[in-house]
């Protein structure tokens, strides 16, 4: 789990990408489908940088769109929401974290249904 926490930042891939698609939106700027693939793909690596705290994505926005070739200006609208954005990239990140976990759990064979209905029915009854 702890290295997710630096590795698997599903939200903060998904909150770049869409910024960067906004700024350029806002600007009336049209990539081309491969152009869009390629500014994901590049923001799934980059991400993989972003520190755990907050307003970090903004450096990976403005970079991004600076060599996208996009007005660096337009990240000043982000800014305004980025707040509220991060609590949700946060929620993101952490869940797709507990999701990776179970997943690496069940391949190594440490995690079974059974456990999960034992952890069930300790915790909520019918």
């Amino acid at each position: 789990m702890p290295t997710g926490y630096s590795f698997n930042l599903d939200g903060s891939t998904l909150y770049t990408s869409l910024a960067v698609t906004f700024i350029a939106q806002m600007y009336h700027i049209d990539f081309p489908l491969s152009t869009q693939l390629f500014m994901v793909l590049t923001l799934m690596v980059s991400s993989k940088g972003i520190a755990g705290v907050p307003g970090a994505s903004i450096i990976v926005i403005a970079s991004t769109a600076v060599a996208f070739g996009l007005p660096v200006e337009g990240v000043a609208i982000i800014l305004g929401v980025d707040r509220v954005m991060d609590m949700a990239r946060t929620a993101c990140n952490v869940f797709g974290n507990c999701i990776a976990t179970v997943v690496v759990a069940r391949w190594e064979n440490e995690f079974s249904d059974e456990m999960l209905l034992e952890a069930y029915a300790k915790n909520y009854e019918d």
